[in-house]
């Protein structure tokens, strides 16, 4: 099955030329296509995009205005050719020998989630109940796009959302709902780069806000452990929103499903409610936070 790679690419002088070699080095064996969008960079990256089409015919390349990185991965979706698709952010790279075995497995499943080297150990297993897969793997918390692959027909209807910061999160509940299987493996490895100057990494609390907000209208069940985790971002909105924002809507946790690391707030939260517990984490990092 013929496999696309589809390269958002905005002001990634330094780090696009790792990326790209690191995917024209995979062997894949029906064929592949490297799709780079360059969404309106303003440095060199135009330039080099055009120069890495001219050095190997497995490359296009989409120039287009600045739209952000849901309508980059769009584009390239719009012009992808292969049975498969799958993403890697310009700053990232892959191990050698990564996509040819995933192919492999990918089989008869609808997605296929690897491994992340040094931030996600997968197991191999086939899911056919999405809300398995979304509890039971907490796949709420590693929705990324790109240590991902999936049919291409997932995406006849569903698109990445222009504007928002978490768009992973607003997507894959749709991809999901039209899959059938998804599989998990320990095989591949995707190389992640943290960028302390990224758009996530600098969310505020609108941003925030808006990640919780994907989490409560994305249609998905939600256990005991999910809630901690969204009382947890919960937490972070209030915070960096001064006090001004509870989204979460309350519920009673069973704290004896809850690892130790969560019990304690998971039993403050029942008691005292979540706006209570916003304050005392509050008032704990304040203690916390060295003094100048």
């Amino acid at each position: 099955m013929k496999l696309s790679v589809i390269i958002p690419v905005y002001h990634v002088e330094t780090t696009l030329d790792r990326c790209v070699r690191s995917v024209l080095n995979q062997q894949v064996k029906d064929g592949m296509e490297v799709v780079l969008v360059d969404d309106g960079s303003p440095d060199r990256c135009p330039f080099m995009c055009d120069e890495w089409a001219k050095k190997d015919d497995r490359i296009r390349v989409v120039h287009k205005d600045n739209g952000g990185l849901s309508d980059a991965r769009n584009a390239g979706i719009d012009v992808a050719t292969g049975e498969l698709i799958t993403f890697i952010d310009s700053d990232d790279w892959l191990s050698p020998d990564t996509y040819q075995p995933l192919i492999d497995i990918m089989g008869n499943n609808d997605i296929l989630e690897y491994s992340i080297a040094e931030k996600l150990q997968l197991q191999d297993h086939v899911y056919t109940n999405i809300h398995e897969y979304w509890l039971k793997e907490k796949a709420y918390a590693h929705t990324y796009a790109w240590n991902k692959i999936y049919r291409r027909q997932l995406f006849e209807s569903v698109r990445y959302p222009k504007g928002h910061i978490f768009e992973d999160v607003y997507t894959l509940p749709f991809l999901l709902r039209k899959a059938h299987r998804i599989a998990t493996t320990a095989m591949g490895s995707y190389h992640y780069t943290q960028n302390p100057e990224g758009i996530t990494a600098n969310a505020d609390g609108q941003g925030l806000a808006q990640l919780l907000e994907a989490h409560l209208t994305s249609g998905m069940p939600i256990d005991d452990l999910y809630y901690m985790y969204l009382v947890n971002i919960q937490i972070d909105v209030w915070e960096q929103m001064r006090g001004t924002s509870i989204i979460l809507p309350k519920r009673k946790v069973n704290t004896n499903n809850l690892p130790k690391r969560h019990k304690a707030k998971g039993i403050i939260h029942n008691i005292l409610g979540i706006k209570s517990l916003c304050r005392i984490t509050k008032a704990i990092h304040c203690v916390k936070a060295p003094s100048h």
